[in-house]
């Protein structure tokens, strides 16, 4: 297809599709998918090779969010059976990373529901970080505790946080209509704060909250223009007791075509297939490992994941290996501009956004599934309130293919005397 050749070419070169070239992924047939994979892999191997980063969530504080995010399985007014308890320790935080990172993880993404964290939170988490880096050389942490204040990133990153996650989640058209409590305004300015005090900037997205392609495009456009470093896709996972428990938008063709039109947008950015990816791609998760770089392993937020083992065995299998703690995940260029700007495990450059030739980067979200409402936003699970009806979703999934046993309630690791699954 000449529409892969000249996407496959401009992701070499790190440039941007038009719009139009990223709808028109997205709207490639079943019959084409795996052409479409397959380009979308080449830019892949260009720039990370065959390594795939673990990341490993840590639930600092789960439930009872103040935020309305109907998109989240913590938000105000969330019936779903979650697990609910206030902040972990600093020893207790450190005794679940090091599950992760015993498994292989090199990043650990500490992550809290609420709004935003309090001066008082901050300090907890940087104690946590703290306690997190003496027993563990060499890990990388990522802070997702909601929207910043001014200095709060400043003093994250001096505590000893190398990133900081808060995702757009969706676009800017249809952000009023998933929460009420903050805007996309909101989100969008602590994602610069986390630049600005050189924190590596993690922002993503979920897809099946009924969106159309434009609303994706729009998003994952938003998202290079951020210029962050690595760009979570989370596939929405109908938490019961949630608005959208009913909504089943997406199949594994389609969570496919959405990476890989994030990965021909940002080509050189870290790509996490995050939260809902054992719920929508199933047994085709394999064949996502070919356009994303990155994954989370076992358990999300409130959700479960695969068996840790499974995932190391999927990557084995697939003809992947798992990146060593010593390896820099992004490209030099990418490297180099982030250390540049005073910045720590990623990079990323001023202007251009991710995957511009003059050196941009990218965007990514670190810990994002169905995000913690306003507060932090890991993979946990949620719905998200119905977009206007203006904007049907493009794409609906047969409802007897929904697989509602997938969709399982975290009840082991953080917070509770199980054993993690890592």
């Amino acid at each position: 297809m000449d529409l892969l050749n000249t996407l496959v070419e401009k992701g070499l070169r790190r440039e941007s599709p038009t719009r139009e070239e990223a709808l028109a992924v997205l709207a490639t047939s079943d019959d084409d998918l795996l052409d479409v994979v397959a380009a979308a892999g080449k830019v892949r191997r260009q720039w990370f090779g065959r390594r795939v980063k673990l990341n490993y969530l840590v639930n600092l504080k789960s439930g009872l969010c103040p935020e309305d995010c109907s998109y989240c399985s913590q938000r105000l007014g969330s019936k779903a059976d979650i697990l609910k308890y206030t902040w972990l320790k600093p020893d207790e935080a450190s005794q679940a990373a090091a599950a992760g990172i015993a498994g292989g993880a090199k990043r650990v993404c500490l992550v809290a529901s609420g709004r935003g964290p309090t001066d008082r939170d901050v300090d907890r988490v940087g104690r946590t970080i703290e306690a997190i880096k003496e027993q563990n050389e060499g890990v990388e942490v990522c802070a997702c505790l909601g929207l910043l204040s001014d200095g709060q990133a400043e003093r994250l990153k001096t505590a000893g946080a190398d990133a900081y996650n808060h995702n757009l989640n969706t676009s800017e058209g249809t952000y009023g209509g998933i929460t009420t409590t903050h805007t996309y305004a909101d989100r969008v300015d602590t994602v610069q704060k986390a630049h600005a005090a050189g924190l590596s900037a993690c922002s993503g997205l979920i897809a099946g909250m009924g969106e159309t392609d434009e609303d994706l495009v729009d998003v994952v456009f938003a998202l290079r223009e951020l210029d962050s470093d690595s760009v979570p896709v989370n596939f929405l996972i109908p938490f019961e007791g949630t608005p959208l428990a009913k909504e089943w938008n997406l199949s594994p063709q389609r969570c496919l075509r959405i990476l890989a039109m994030v990965r021909f947008v940002c080509p050189d950015v870290e790509v996490r297939i995050a939260g809902g990816r054992e719920v929508h791609l199933r047994s085709m998760q394999p064949l996502a490992l070919n356009i994303a770089n990155s994954i989370f392993l076992g358990d999300y937020l409130t959700s479960e994941g695969q068996a840790g083992q499974a995932d190391l065995d999927m990557i084995a299998d697939a003809g992947f290996e798992v990146e060593g703690a010593g390896t820099t995940t992004l490209p030099a260029h990418r490297a180099d501009a982030l250390a540049a700007a005073g910045g720590g495990c990623g990079s990323h450059a001023s202007a251009g956004g991710c995957g511009s030739a003059a050196a941009g980067c990218g965007s990514h979200a670190d810990t994002d599934a169905n995000a913690t409402a306003g507060g932090g936003c890991g993979p946990c699970g949620g719905g998200h309130a119905a977009p206007p009806a203006e904007a049907p979703a493009a794409v609906s999934a047969d409802a007897s293919d929904a697989r509602t046993d997938l969709v399982a309630v975290r009840r082991r690791g953080a917070g509770t005397d199980l054993a993690p699954n890592a």
